[in-house]
């Protein structure tokens, strides 16, 4: 990775040249037939559809994709461009096709993209599995724009193989600040609790998430990967959609997101990845976990508030 002038107080993982060559061992290779047993809490460092094709049939309970969204990008050695609608759904289709046959009957399926890519996503999806709905979470930062609306947004599609699967509302709670709280006529609080910190509410999770903190300098999760997703956004897929010991499939893992949340919440997992250094990247946060269980933004089995309390490291 490119080095980079940091502050004092950046907390940025990055991976000296050592490091990459020692983490970098730890990866498997996408050749060659594989059990659940030699692939479960690894990474494959390589080509999704070279990896996909010696996967273990029917082994996977959920499956979480972050495809390069249709736009020009560039992820360390490995390069996208914009494409067309049907060029980009295509490549999509080919995705699901080399990965349906590591799915459960009972797996949950969800897809990420952004407001150009998700247009191709649910045609796609609803080819080879139940559409159930779309996640929409806001993006707390970002530029602005002087001919455009300021893009903030990005989609989480929702899908499953069958019409049995696992979903749990009761583990994906927010806690809400309550700034005009109702009584009743006892004077009593009405579905709220009032705290030390403040009057809080528990509520179901939405399809609309405004609760997220994309990783920035001063988080510990934060890595120089130029899409990475928060381990709390992952942390609500996984509750929700898996039981402990499930396992998770991430094809396109990148920094490892996906990988080092299913390890902090006691799932099984699988990822892969294409570019040698995130792979490598992937294999230092999931040793870095062993010691540090904690989710930004999540703890005491509830989710809060952006910017509310509590911290944990």
């Amino acid at each position: 990775m490119e080095k980079k002038e940091r502050a004092k107080h950046n907390r940025t993982l990055v991976l000296s040249a050592e490091e990459i060559k020692k983490y970098s061992d730890k990866t498997l290779s996408p050749k060659g037939k594989k059990s659940v047993r030699e692939i479960e809490n690894k990474t494959i460092e390589g080509d999704f559809f070279e990896a996909a094709k010696n996967l273990p049939e029917k082994f996977v309970d959920l499956l979480f994709i972050d495809p390069p969204y249709n736009m020009n990008k560039k992820f360390n050695s490995v390069k996208f461009s914009q494409t067309g609608i049907k060029e980009y759904s295509d490549y999509l289709e080919n995705v699901i096709s080399a990965v349906l046959p590591a799915l459960k009957e009972t797996a949950s399926v969800y897809v990420c993209g952004d407001w150009r890519s998700s247009i191709s996503i649910p045609l796609v999806l609803e080819k080879f599995f139940i559409l159930r709905n779309r996640i929409t979470w806001e993006r707390d930062k970002g530029r602005g724009a002087k001919k455009n609306w300021k893009n903030n947004s990005e989609d989480i599609w929702f899908a499953t193989v069958s019409e049995d699967y696992y979903f749990n509302p009761e583990a994906v709670k927010l806690k809400r600040r309550v700034l005009a709280p109702y009584r009743n006529e006892k004077r009593e609080p009405k579905d709220w609790i009032k705290g030390k910190n403040g009057s809080y509410r528990l509520t179901y999770s939405s399809n609309i998430w405004n609760d997220i903190s994309i990783p920035f300098w001063s988080m510990p999760e934060n890595t120089d990967h130029p899409t990475q997703k928060p381990e709390k956004l992952l942390a609500k897929i996984i509750l929700s959609g898996t039981r402990e010991n499930d396992f998770i499939l991430d094809p396109f893992v990148g920094s490892g997101t996906t990988s080092v949340t299913a390890k902090k919440l006691g799932r099984r997992f699988l990822g892969i990845e294409m570019d040698k250094e995130f792979a490598a990247l992937t294999e230092k946060r999931l040793e870095l976990a062993e010691t540090n269980k904690g989710i930004q933004g999540y703890a005491d089995g509830v989710f809060w508030e952006r910017n509310s309390f509590p911290y944990k490291k």
